[in-house]
């Protein structure tokens, strides 16, 4: 059934190009600097992905910046113009300024371009959250349900979309204010690594630590059989910073606790991983509560 009106997210989503293409979604781009050279955004330069990690881990300090509401409203206006309403999916208000920028455009949309509706829904994920949350959204969107319906139902679901991820690498968590500079030393020299989750507030929030990677990674699907509320049909997605080898080891652990599932990968782009580094883990599922 044909979609009823424009869906438009960013790159906080973590999403292959191709699947904005394919799914005629109007992705935002979000950017970063590095070296005096601004990449991302609508006009920056380009980046190969697996370059941005290596300069990483290398000692690169990127920095990331949200889309403006100039920005935003580029994008609204290219089908306002054509008198069609737009259903926006933010990257989490808790993690990005990106938000309020669409809800500034959103309204002056509305305001210049009267009878078209400009939705703004803070999905309150991110990385492939946000993509797998999306996903949900586009198949409501694809069903023939209303602008007004599809927000409704992605309200109702974003809670249920469940982050839980860990890191290699305690200094990116530390040099973003997510962790103090105490528990990032202590943290390397015993080689405790952090579990996380996004909470109901869109924020990052540490919720266990294990000893070592395997049991860190481990713990992610620990926390999957406690919170997954998992139809056959649902999806799995995971997310990685440029390390392959530790989201096989993790599919294999899901498989033998749940089974064959859909399992979509993709590695984190840059805005993300200036903030989560490399070698991060990301594990994404519909469950009960966050």
């Amino acid at each position: 059934m044909q979609r009823k009106f424009v869906l438009m997210t960013d790159t906080g989503s973590d999403l292959p190009e191709s699947y904005y293409i394919d799914h005629a979604i109007d992705c935002v781009p979000l950017g970063f600097t590095m070296d005096g050279v601004t990449y991302g955004g609508d006009d920056g330069e380009t980046m190969d992905v697996k370059k941005f990690y290596e300069l990483l881990r290398g000692g690169a300090m990127p920095k990331t910046f949200q889309a403006t509401p100039a920005q935003a409203l580029a994008h609204i206006e290219r089908y306002a113009r054509e008198g069609k309403d737009v259903l926006i999916v933010s990257f989490s208000s808790g993690l990005s300024g990106t938000c309020e920028s669409y809800r500034v455009a959103a309204k002056e949309a509305m305001a210049a371009y009267p009878g078209v509706k400009v939705l703004v829904v803070d999905s309150l994920c991110a990385s492939l959250g946000q993509g797998l949350f999306v996903d949900y959204v586009v198949k409501k969107a694809d069903s023939g349900a209303t602008i007004e319906e599809t927000r409704d139902y992605a309200e109702g679901l974003k809670l249920n979309i469940c982050h839980f991820f860990t890191v290699d690498d305690l200094f990116h968590l530390k040099r973003g204010g997510r962790i103090s500079t105490t528990t990032a030393v202590v943290g390397r020299l015993l080689n405790i690594k952090p579990v996380l989750h996004v909470d109901d507030a869109g924020h990052l929030v540490s919720i266990a630590k294990a000893m070592g990677r395997k049991k860190s990674i481990s713990a992610l699907v620990d926390k999957m059989v406690e919170a997954q509320a998992l139809e056959p049909d649902d999806p799995v997605f995971i997310s990685h910073g440029d390390c392959i080898e530790d989201v096989n080891f993790l599919i294999g652990l899901i498989k033998e606790r749940f089974g064959e599932r859909k399992i979509f990968v993709n590695e984190i782009g840059s805005v993300i991983g200036t903030h989560s580094g490399a070698g991060t883990v990301a594990l994404f599922f519909r469950g009960k509560h966050r």
